[in-house]
């Protein structure tokens, strides 16, 4: 079953493939497929990445573009008060004795009319309907008859192993022979030699490996219509190095053809669900979904990508408030139109949350931070994360 965590980039090949490890930790490492990154992607950055977990070893299968940091203090509404005039600051009126309502007072000339017309322009605007939640796909829940199988036709000496492997691979096997060492050592015994228990776990290896993807393999191609999308990709991804006999490479065609189809349908619901955003004009959405294609590379259709501009831009203007201007912004960082919008007015006085948002997208939204004044050369680059100090000899790593 996939695993969210969190990784770290640590370098780019030649043939597009990049290296990555826990974030913080020197272990788990491993590499993932280019073509899995979001644009702009870089050494050293920390993102959140969905993985197998196989026994022998990590597969990647989707990677998350490292999330901003949002606001958390609420949001405020800037009060302008009346025009200065050349009156008097303190006045003395009587009033006469008992309550009176304010109809029966009148407004006051001048300050009362204006903080009613002032109360007029700042109405709400009214709220729209909250989107009924999407449902989730549901995950893939693999059954366990080839494993179970394979572990029955092992030698009970050798099972034990086996389940070993089938839980964590190979590092799995040296681990438990660790700590049963440790516990000898304790009682006075012989401590057990993981030399060869290592080479029988190598070579249960390969049998263990393609049974447990037939399992996750026949589950997919069962549930392929509606299982969630990532754990179907990862099937797939897998049958590279788990198909082994004919029986296999068929049942991983098959997947292919499935995951293809599935591909093309949620492209094309995405596409349809983009057009319905910007018809009822709700921009923000639009611009994080258009982020999200289930087609990875696939391009927005031109009009499409005109009109997702056009909206963004038209929603940057000096009288769009300020926390609303920030959070199209955040949106826009990772939208493929990008570069195409900026913002058709600036407000005339940006607060400090403001200038810090456009200076933190500088460098993906180089045109706007350019109507702000903001140089993306001269923004200084997030701070990397601490990395925890060296374990002592002898000791492992923890991820």
């Amino acid at each position: 079953m996939p695993r969210r965590i969190e990784v770290e980039l640590t370098s780019s090949r030649d043939d597009g493939t990049w290296t990555w490890r826990a974030a913080g930790a020197k272990q788990p490492k491993g590499e993932l497929d280019g073509s899995l990154l979001y644009p702009g992607a870089k050494v050293g950055d920390v993102v959140r990445a969905d993985a197998e977990f196989y026994v022998d070893g990590i597969t990647v299968t989707a990677v998350l573009p490292p999330k901003e940091k949002s606001r958390k203090e609420p949001e405020r509404i800037e009060l302008i008060g009346p025009p200065r005039r050349d009156e008097a600051l303190v006045t003395t009126r009587l009033a006469r004795k008992g309550p009176r309502s304010e109809r029966e007072r009148g407004p006051r000339p001048g300050r009362d009319h204006e903080r009613g017309a002032e109360r007029r322009e700042r109405r709400p605007r009214p709220e729209r309907p909250a989107p009924e939640p999407r449902p989730k796909a549901p995950r893939l829940r693999p059954k366990r008859a080839h494993r179970q199988a394979v572990l029955a036709s092992l030698p009970d000496e050798h099972k034990p192993i086996a389940e070993q492997v089938l839980r964590g691979g190979i590092p799995a096997v040296r681990q438990a022979v660790d700590k049963q060492n440790e516990l000898n050592r304790a009682e006075g015994k012989p401590e057990i030699n993981a030399e060869p228990l290592v080479a029988i776990a190598e070579s249960l290896l390969p049998r263990l490996r393609a049974a447990e993807w037939r399992d996750r393999a026949e589950a997919a191609l069962a549930a392929a219509g509606e299982v969630d999308l990532r754990d179907l990709r990862s099937v797939v991804v897998a049958a590279e190095q788990a198909a082994r006999d004919d029986e296999a490479r068929a049942l991983a065609e098959q997947l292919r053809a499935a995951l293809s189809e599935r591909v093309e349908a949620e492209q094309a619901a995405w596409l349809a669900e983009l057009d319905e955003l910007l018809r009822d004009g709700r921009v923000v959405r639009a611009l994080r979904l258009s982020s999200r294609p289930p087609k990875a590379g696939a391009l927005l259709p031109p009009d499409l990508a005109e009109r997702l501009a056009y909206a963004a831009s038209g929603a940057l203007t000096a009288e769009t408030g300020q926390d609303r201007f920030a959070t199209i912004l955040d949106a826009l960082a990772y939208a493929p139109v990008r570069t195409q919008v900026t913002a058709q007015s600036l407000p005339a006085k940006p607060s400090e949350e403001l200038l810090g948002a456009v200076n933190r997208l500088a460098g993906r939204l180089p045109q706007i931070a350019a109507q702000f004044g903001v140089e993306p050369s001269t923004v200084p680059p997030r701070a990397k994360p601490a990395r925890p100090p060296a374990p002592p000899p002898g000791e492992h790593p923890r991820p």
